[in-house]
C-alpha cells in the first residue's frame, strides 16, 4: 500500500471523472491521499473531499504565487481550519520565483506568517520551492521551522540544500520528475536521502511520471515514483511502499 502525500483532486482536470480517478488509485494500492488546498477557492474544496472520503486527508495554506491576495482574515481562517480532524499540515507554502505573480517581499512575509502559525498550532508544513532554494532554507532557519518540521514537496534542489532541510526535521518528497531519464539531480538526491525521511507523491494533475509523461497525472501513478525509488535505493517495491507509508503516517500523525 502507498500514500500519495500531495494531490490536487479538486482540480478542474478531474471534473469529468473524479470518482473514477479516486477508485483507480485505490485499485492500484494507494491507501491514503493527502489533498492540498492553497487559496480561497481550493481550501473549501479540499475540506469537502476530506469529509467525503475517510482515506483522504487535507493540507491547507496559502501558495506563494497567490501571496499578494492573502489577508489577515485568510490567515485566521487557516488557523481555524487547523482544528479540523482531517487537516494534517499547513501548506503548500514557500517561495516561487519562477512565476512573477507576487512580489518576493510579500511572498517572504506570507511564508514567515504561516511558519509562525504552524508553530502556534503545532502542525507540520509542506514547502513549495521554485527557483528560491537558498531563501527558503534561510527563512526556515530564521523562523525556527525545525520545531514543527514537514515536507519538501516535489523536491528539485541539490543534495547540499536537501541536507540543510533534513537537519531542520524535514522529509524529502519526490514526484514524477524523478522517473525521467534525464533527471540526474533528483535521482542523485533520492539515492542519498535517508530511508526514514523519504516520501512519494504525484502532485496530480501535474508532473506526470514516465511512462505517462505529457498526460494528466493521477494518484494511481504514484507507484511509478515508488518503483523509481526502489530501483535507486536497491530495494524491493514492497519495502519502499512500507517505508514511505510509515514515514507519511509519522509525519502527518495519521
Amino acid at each position: 500500500m502507498l500514500i500519495d502525500t500531495h494531490v490536487h483532486l479538486n482540480a478542474e482536470q478531474f471534473n469529468e471523472d473524479r470518482e473514477q480517478v479516486i477508485e483507480r488509485a485505490r485499485q492500484n494500492g494507494v491507501s491514503i491521499m493527502i489533498n492540498v488546498g492553497f487559496n480561497r477557492e481550493t481550501i473549501p474544496e479540499t475540506i469537502e473531499l476530506s469529509e467525503k472520503y475517510d482515506f483522504i486527508y487535507a493540507i491547507v495554506g496559502w501558495h506563494p504565487t497567490d501571496a499578494i491576495h492573502m489577508t489577515p482574515d485568510d490567515l485566521n481562517w487557516i488557523e481555524s481550519l487547523c482544528n479540523h480532524k482531517k487537516v494534517v499540515a499547513i501548506g503548500e507554502i514557500g517561495l516561487d520565483y519562477y512565476w512573477d505573480t507576487s512580489p518576493k517581499d510579500i511572498q517572504q512575509e506570507v511564508f514567515r506568517e504561516q511558519i509562525r502559525l504552524a508553530r502556534k498550532v503545532n502542525k507540520p508544513i509542506v514547502i513549495h520551492n521554485r527557483d528560491a532554494h537558498q531563501d527558503v532554507v534561510d527563512i526556515l532557519a530564521e523562523e525556527n521551522a525545525a520545531e514543527v518540521g514537514g515536507v519538501m514537496h516535489c523536491y528539485s534542489g541539490s543534495w547540499e540544500i536537501a541536507q540543510k532541510c533534513l537537519d531542520m526535521n524535514f522529509y524529502i518528497s519526490f514526484g514524477g520528475p524523478v522517473t525521467f531519464k534525464n533527471a540526474k539531480q533528483p535521482k542523485e538526491v533520492l539515492k542519498n536521502v535517508p530511508l526514514d525521511k523519504l516520501l512519494v507523491e504525484t502532485d496530480c494533475p501535474y508532473l506526470t511520471p514516465h511512462p505517462y509523461r505529457g498526460k494528466r497525472n493521477e494518484p494511481a501513478y504514484v507507484k511509478y515514483v515508488a518503483e523509481s525509488a526502489a530501483e535507486l535505493k536497491d530495494l524491493s517495491f514492497d519495502e519502499v511502499a512500507r517505508i514511505t507509508t510509515n514515514n507519511a503516517k509519522k509525519c502527518f500523525q495519521i
